[in-house]
Order: structure tokens, then sequence, then C-alpha cells
């Protein structure tokens, strides 16, 4: 049967008849009670582990009465971890002290000896407190990434989905570290799902350019009668829609970074053209004839096969060697095993922040599981499998049984047979059965497997989405 508790509570106190009431009283509500005697010992705690509150007494070894160690401590708790509840203790309470300790910081104020039922309540009044400091903190801290992807100019936050754990990550950490201070070229390679973005933004973040825009186009999802105007800019008049004049991504990226990903999608006569404005470094809007130069650092992706379609005239050899003058490959997340807890713990605060729901935690066969799993997807669709753990999980733990993965598991794991073999006929199944072949048939490439279903890369992306795929 599973656990309802949830909750993790540090007492701080120097009577360890103190120490043990708490510990009786609170293990029978709360998930995790930590104790302590020494207040001394509280900041490698918070570093080891994040409280949801905190039972702080006031009066320690220097006086009894006084409380000047009990604000000394709140202040260095908040410092440490600002969105921590604190709950005072003391058995020498007066309503000043009370007043003075909630305006410096403190959730509450508890006088000893304590009535049960009280105290539990306080404490769960502050868990919900400290839940919802770290919602607003997290909505926080993902509204200024998402600003910083999208503005132009401002330094850029750190990237919270670069994930260095596994000897792989680490190569390409250290691979990183060497070329984002250059204006070299970078084109990474890697299957879908794998972060090539992300690495991208990485390089950024850490280039001379940081301060300036990081622009991406998605070359896959770029109609080929777009591509001039999208990358190169347009001037008033130059086709029937075009009424203002409008700077194409070139220009909006100058001084900063462009990453153009899915980059083999383009034809050779595209190809063609960004080879030019790459040579050159200089674009003409369509509809006018005066060259603009442009200051890029660039950025390429695809998870398509370059030097094989070189060999197949499908790719220019000369752009090519243009956009590599430094790879970097991204394997599989199946190739790096070790990157998952940790991806699976930022998915999982993630989603518990955009949903509004107490923080979730993976049992060890849970995580067992999520390791052994082949991923095809990548760290898409581990994404996508934890936030839709987090909307279908109603306890505090993720168990291995809540993870429906092992049927899907094993039919993305077999061959693509000659037949299709329908269990029913409803539609929805018939059609996430058509789309898992097409992937399967193409070796997880999207584009090839939108382009076998008749449908656009976006298109196909929604459905996969939509079945979980």
């Amino acid at each position: 049967m599973k656990s309802t508790k949830f909750g993790t509570i540090l007492a701080v106190d120097d009577n360890a008849d103190v120490l043990t009431s708490l510990r009786l009283l609170l293990k029978q509500h709360f998930a995790t009670i930590h104790t302590e005697a020494n207040p001394e010992a509280i900041p490698v705690m918070l570093k080891q582990t994040r409280y949801d509150v905190i039972l702080l007494d006031m009066n320690f070894t220097k006086d009894v009465s006084s409380g000047a160690e009990g604000f000394e401590w709140l202040s260095r708790i908040h410092a440490i971890d600002p969105n921590v509840a604190v709950i005072m203790l003391t058995a020498y309470g007066d309503v000043s002290t009370a007043i003075r300790a909630i305006k410096e910081g403190a959730t509450d104020f508890v006088l000893k000896p304590w009535q049960n039922e009280k105290l539990v309540a306080t404490i769960n009044s502050a868990m919900s407190l400290s839940s919802s400091r770290r919602e607003v903190e997290t909505l926080r801290t993902s509204e200024r990434a998402l600003k910083s992807a999208l503005s132009v100019g401002g330094r850029s936050s750190q990237n919270q989905d670069f994930i260095v754990v596994s000897p792989a990550m680490q190569h390409i950490n250290s691979l990183i570290d060497k070329v984002a201070a250059t204006d070299a070229n970078v084109l990474v390679l890697g299957e879908n799902g794998t972060g090539k973005e992300v690495i991208a933004r990485e390089l950024h973040r850490r280039s001379l350019r940081a301060n300036e825009a990081f622009i991406g186009v998605d070359m896959g999802a770029l109609p080929e009668t777009l591509f001039e105007s999208e990358l190169f800019g347009t001037m008033k008049g130059a086709f029937t829609d075009a009424k203002e004049d409008r700077a194409g991504r070139f220009e909006i990226a100058s001084g900063g970074t462009l990453f153009l990903d899915e980059l083999g999608n383009i034809s050779l006569p595209a190809q063609s053209k960004l080879l030019a404005a790459l040579q050159n470094r200089m674009i003409t809007r369509l509809g006018s004839s005066k060259q603009i130069p442009v200051d890029i650092r660039l950025i390429c992706a695809t998870n398509m096969p370059l030097y094989e379609m070189v060999e197949q005239k499908q790719f220019r050899q000369d752009l090519l060697y243009r956009i590599n003058t430094v790879e970097i490959h991204l394997p599989p997340l199946r190739d790096r095993k070790e990157d998952i807890p940790i991806l699976a713990e930022y998915f999982l605060r993630s989603y518990c922040a955009k949903y509004r729901k107490p923080l979730l935690r993976l049992a060890p066969a849970a995580l067992k599981k999520l390791e052994q799993y082949p991923w095809r997807g990548n760290i898409r669709e581990l994404q996508h499998t934890l936030e839709r753990l987090v909307i279908m999980t109603d306890g505090s733990v993720i168990e291995a049984s809540d993870i429906a993965l092992s049927g899907t598991a094993t039919t993305l794991a077999q061959p693509p047979s000659n037949g299709l073999v329908m269990e029913n006929l409803n539609l929805d199944d018939v059609e996430k059965t058509v789309i898992r072949k097409a992937l399967l048939i193409h070796n997880g490439n999207v584009s090839h497997a939108a382009d076998e279903l008749g449908l656009t890369r976006a298109a196909l992306y929604r459905r996969m989405e939509k079945y979980g795929l």
C-alpha cells in the first residue's frame, strides 16, 4: 500500500527530550523527519537536503531566554534557502518576540509545551506556504529562461537543461569550453530529441556573444517559398503580403548567434543561397539590391547523415565544410543512462510547479525502470513521460507500477514487420500504430516519417505528443 505521507521536516533544538518528542509525533504525519541538537550543523544539512519546514528553537547554549540565537539562525537559514518555511519554538515567548519573528521571516511561532494537533496543523500550513514559494520561484526561473531565449540582448540565464553527469556529456562539456569563446562554426549531430538546441544555447551562453541575441530557426519547418524572406528579410512591396520592411533572422542575430536546426532538410537551391550568405557575410533582402553586412556566430544541427547525403549529391560538400569547423556528436539517451536520474528530477520539479502539485519523487524501482527503457525518442520522450506522470499521480511517490512503459518498450524494440498488426479498429489506435511503424522504418527520422505519412513535421510532432511517442 502506498504511503500518503509527504514532506521533509528538520527540527533543531538542544534539548534531546524535545527532539525525541517531535520525532515520535511527526513521523506519524510526515514522510521524513530529521533532528539536530547543534545549530552549527544547519548549513551542511541544508546543502544536503531540501526541507519543506524547519522547526527552530530560539534559545541554545549562549542564553536561555533572549531569542538572539534563534533570530541569527533564522537569518542564516533564509540566506541559504529563502523558500523554506521556518517555525520558531520557544518556552519564553511573548507577543513582541512573536511579532519580531514574523517580521524577520518566520512562518509561525509556537510556544512550548505545544499542543500536538495544533503543531501538526501549523506545520501543514507552513508546508503549503513553502511549496507555493518554490512554485513561484520555479515559474520565475522559467520566465527568465524564456525571456532570455526570445530576447534580443540581455544576459542569458544559466541553461537549466544542460546536464553533465555521464562521461559522454562530460566530454561534450569540455569541448564546449574549448569552442564557446571562439567564433568557430559548430555542427551538432544527433538523433531527434537528444537536446541539440540545448547544446547550441550552452555554446551561446559561454561565448563572448552571450549578451547578444540567440536566434533559432527550424529549417525543417520552413517552406521553400519562405526561405529567403525568413532568413534574409523583405522590403515593402516585394510580394503581395509584404506591407512593410522586415528584417530576416540573419539581421536579427547579427552580433549574436544564429542557430539553424534541422539543416539537412533544406533543398539544394536553398543550400546555395545559404552558402553565399555565409561566405560573404552579406545578405540581401527580398525586393532590394542593397547588401547588408551581418556578423553572426553560426551553429547548425541535424539528425540526418550529411556525409552520406554529400556522396548522394543531396547536400553540398562546400556547405558542409563551411558549417562544420567543429563537430559535436550528441549521444542518444540510451547511451548515457547516468543522466536519466537528474533529467527526471529536473522535469519532475518543472511540471510539479507548472501543474501546482507538491513535489513528487521517484521510488527506486521506478527510477530503475526509467533507466532500463531504451528511450527511442530520447530526452523529449522522457520529458513527455514525466509530464504525464506528474498529471496522473495522486500520491507523493511515483512507483514503478505507475510508469506504463513495458508495452511500448516491447513494441518499439521489435523490428518493423512486413504488415501492420491492429489490435482493434479504433481510429486513434490505428493512427498511433501507423505512426509508430513509420518512425521505426525510418529509424526515428521525423522528417522522413512525415513525408511517408503525408504530414508536415509539425503535424507529426503534434500526433507524436498526443500518443506519447
